[in-house]
């Protein structure tokens, strides 16, 4: 190796876009990291993504144009991408490729990992079990996050997916003993100028950058950068989770800008396109970054997440959304509906759902009565929302006393439990509020909760002092 981190190579052939072709090169080590340097002296920096007899392809981490290739060498610097981790990233921001943004020294490195990451043996994991207070009611009670879990907001453009990223970030928290903390990775990706601005004064202004790592790509940094981006979060979260003891919950967003990228990148290498001109490799692609997550026995932390995405065209069907469905734990909606409707966060339960909501839901975690209670709201929304449908159609004078309770319902879930606003409210609140919009029906009406719990919490919370 160190034989290779001195040797030069002056054979490059041609550009690509921000790929550059070299000749007899076969000895760089895939997945290496490289300068590029000109002849006017000026360096690049570059990845090693295909190493052939013929030709090595490099994947340029800025602007290709105006390089000569005549006079343009090529040098390793590492066998492989790697990210300096220490304690010390907390608080601190980072550029997509993770260089120190916020006008403070670099980090002096405990260890350097490679980005890639180690894959955890299926054997070593552990059942997520260990309820995440986001003290958002709709997702603490409905769509619970379990610790170890990849759970994604499947949103659209132009919702406040951002402000739904930097509220979740801002508030939350575990509950009970375990690991050395709770910490926050933070990762946006082709995120624009007032994009970034916004999240670094949220995150400052609320005190919540005291607990954060925030990686930050921007739109108009090299297209290269956003593939890199979040591998070195999720490096990052792994260091402080299973080595540190930290329990680390991941925000990427937005998974969409990075799918684009990888799709730039294949069309410049010319590679034969999938779906929608997607790579056909975009499923392992994206599994490689969210199977990161989990629980590893015998180690305190634990990796959470939740990737953001913005369905092109409010598509679910659309490969990244398709892709992720199916890697993932679940999803939460943000319904456009809604939004325009005044509603924060604009959370639609109804096709929102958490698959391991189960395991971290009940007695000495949340509550009790929690998991009833859920599918309760669930079951009186659903009957409320298709009564919406036949009063636009029939009006409504055709319905019973009874109807109208649900119809009632579906109006105060949508805007005393999901609207909240910037509120950060505990399981507990969470769970009067629902009660308290509960107890407007009839006990009769509660079929889904077992009778102990209506005779403990009917009637026993007032809205007027629950939500202001």
């Amino acid at each position: 190796m160190m034989d290779l981190l001195k040797k030069e190579y002056n054979s490059a052939s041609y550009v690509s876009g921000p790929l550059l072709y070299l000749e007899g090169a076969k000895d760089l080590p895939y997945g290496a990291i490289v300068d590029i340097t000109d002849g006017n002296k000026r360096v690049r920096g570059g990845q090693v993504i295909e190493v052939s007899d013929e030709f090595t392809v490099l994947q340029v981490f800025e602007e290709t144009s105006g390089l000569d290739l005549a006079s343009t060498s090529v040098s390793l610097v590492e066998d492989v991408a790697r990210l300096g981790v220490s304690k010390e990233m907390i608080g601190r921001r980072f550029n997509g490729i993770g260089k120190p943004i916020d006008g403070l020294p670099p980090v002096v490195a405990d260890k350097r990992l490679s980005i890639n990451g180690s894959a955890i043996n299926p054997v070593a994991r552990e059942k997520p079990e260990e309820f995440i207070q986001t003290g958002i009611s709709a997702i603490d009670v409905n769509i619970t996050l379990v610790r170890g879990q990849k759970l994604p907001i499947f949103s659209g453009s132009g919702l406040p997916h951002n402000e739904l990223a930097a509220q979740i970030a801002r508030q939350a928290k575990v509950i009970g003993e375990g690991g050395e903390g709770f910490a926050v990775v933070f990762a946006a990706m082709g995120i624009t100028q007032r994009e970034v601005s916004y999240f670094v004064n949220e995150f400052e202004r609320t005190g919540a950058l005291a607990r954060s790592v925030l990686f930050l790509n921007k739109a108009d940094d090299p297209t290269v950068e956003r593939l890199l981006t979040p591998r070195m979060a999720l490096t990052a979260a792994e260091y402080l989770a299973f080595e540190l003891g930290y329990h680390v919950l991941v925000i990427l967003t937005d998974l969409t800008n990075y799918c684009e990228a990888l799709r730039e990148i294949g069309g410049a290498r010319e590679e034969i396109p999938g779906r929608r001109g997607y790579p056909g490799y975009m499923y392992t692609d994206l599994a490689s970054l969210y199977e990161r997550a989990g629980v590893i026995h015998g180690k305190p932390g634990s990796v959470t997440q939740i990737p953001i995405l913005s369905m092109p065209g409010d598509d679910i069907t659309h490969p990244i959304p398709d892709l992720t469905g199916y890697i993932t734990e679940g999803q939460i909606f943000v319904s456009r509906q809604l939004a325009s409707a005044g509603i924060f966060p604009p959370i639609n339960v109804q096709p929102s759902l958490s698959r391991l909501m189960g395991n971290g839901i009940g007695k000495g975690k949340t509550r009790a009565d929690h998991k009833e209670v859920a599918d309760q709201l669930f079951a009186s929304y659903a009957r409320g929302v298709d009564l919406r449908k036949l009063v636009a159609i029939t009006g409504e004078d055709a319905l019973t006393d009874n109807d109208k309770k649900y119809l009632r319902f579906a109006e105060g879930f949508e805007q005393k439990f999901i609207n909240q606003g910037a509120a950060d409210r505990s399981i507990e609140q969470s769970l009067s509020i629902a009660w308290a919009l509960l107890s407007e029906f009839p006990r009769t009406e509660l079929k889904r909760i077992r009778k102990e719990y209506i005779e403990t919490y009917y009637g026993t919370q007032k809205m007027s002092e629950l939500v202001a």
